[in-house]
């Protein structure tokens, strides 16, 4: 029998596909690039500080998304959507995630609930000082530890390819959202030392409802619907 064939490695051009494809993401998604704007190679790529072959290939990406539309001899711009979009991402990853909270609050640790609990401090930490990249790193770091607790490999990934499409520096950048991201941790880790599984899926579904309030809310002040 052949030995299973070792995976190649990354490449850096890859690597930075991906972070050009999140960065345009991010920026579709909190409405700086709305619908109808042509997404300029050239000016992506200086913008950005990288060449044009990432940007390319991240524009590619983000076709198969649906998130941008190749116009013959025009180039990409970004494709239309709707409150109905937002509703359905939410509620995709709402689903994911409530799954995920039930199986968490019957299989963490309290090695795990301890370790939330510290990293719900480091967020409340970075909030207070308003360092938006250090909120998002610490927002993204709690849910990590706490989707992994609940050993649902699976779907951890799916939830993680959904998150993609949430802009997290437009919630970091929101002094009321860090406050309530904080206080929403707290009682979730308290929930998860009592193994309230209704209360800790009820906390996850509060926060995806919330994140969906605050997103059509910005779009709507944006005049993105219109």
């Amino acid at each position: 029998m052949n030995a299973p064939a070792t995976p190649a490695p990354i490449s850096r051009r890859e690597q930075l596909s991906d972070e050009v494809a999140a960065h345009l993401r991010a920026a579709i998604m909190s409405g700086t690039l709305p619908p109808g704007t042509f997404v300029r190679l050239d000016e992506t790529a200086a913008r950005l500080g990288v060449s044009i072959t990432p940007v390319r290939e991240a524009l590619r990406t983000l076709r198969g998304e649906g998130m941008v539309q190749l116009e013959p001899h025009r180039g990409h711009v970004v494709a239309p959507f709707t409150r109905d979009d937002i509703a359905d991402i939410f509620w995709l990853q709402t689903t994911i995630a409530t799954e995920i909270s039930a199986s968490a609050a019957t299989r963490i640790t309290e090695d795990g609930i301890d370790e939330l609990s510290r990293l719900t401090d480091a967020l409340a930490e970075a909030v207070g000082a308003g360092d938006v990249e250090s909120i998002a790193m610490a927002e993204f770091s709690f849910h990590r530890a706490f989707n992994r607790s609940a050993g649902r490999i699976k779907l951890a990934w799916f939830l993680l390819h959904a998150a993609r499409y949430l802009p997290p520096n437009l919630y970091a950048a929101d002094p009321s959202w860090g406050a309530d991201a904080v206080a929403n941790h707290r009682q979730l880790v308290a929930a998860l030392r009592r193994r309230d599984v209704d209360e800790v899926v009820r906390l996850t579904r509060s926060q995806f409802a919330d994140g969906a309030r605050r997103l059509t809310r910005r779009l709507d002040e944006l005049g993105l619907w219109t």
